[in-house]
C-alpha cells in the first residue's frame, strides 16, 4: 500500500480509483492523534479502510509513537484489533 504523509496537510494520503481518501492526524509530544478519515463520495470499501488504519499502525510502531484514536472508526478499528492495542497511551481504555 502506497501511503504517502502530507506533513504540511498533517495527513495520511492514497489515492484509489474513486478519489484521494486521507486521514488527518495531529502531533503532541510522542503521540499521534488520529483525528478524521476522509473518503470519497460512495466509498464504502471497509475491508480497504481497515487495511489502510494497519498500514498507518506499522507506521506508528516504526516511528515509535503512541495512537490517540479520536475518530470513532478508528476507536472501533481498536476494539476490534487488539493486536495494536498496545500503541495505545496509558490510561487510553477503548
Amino acid at each position: 500500500m502506497d501511503i504517502k504523509d502530507n506533513a504540511f496537510a498533517r495527513q495520511f494520503e492514497i489515492s484509489v480509483a474513486a478519489g484521494l481518501i486521507t486521514v488527518e492526524y495531529s502531533f503532541q509530544e510522542k503521540k499521534i492523534f488520529l483525528t478524521r478519515i476522509n473518503t470519497p463520495d460512495n466509498f464504502d470499501d471497509d475491508a480497504f479502510i481497515n487495511d489502510l488504519l494497519k498500514n498507518i499502525m506499522e507506521i506508528a510502531y516504526e516511528r515509535k509513537l503512541k495512537v490517540v484514536p479520536i475518530f470513532p472508526k478508528i476507536a472501533a478499528f481498536f476494539r476490534k484489533n487488539a493486536t495494536y492495542k498496545d500503541l495505545l497511551p496509558p490510561g487510553i481504555k477503548l
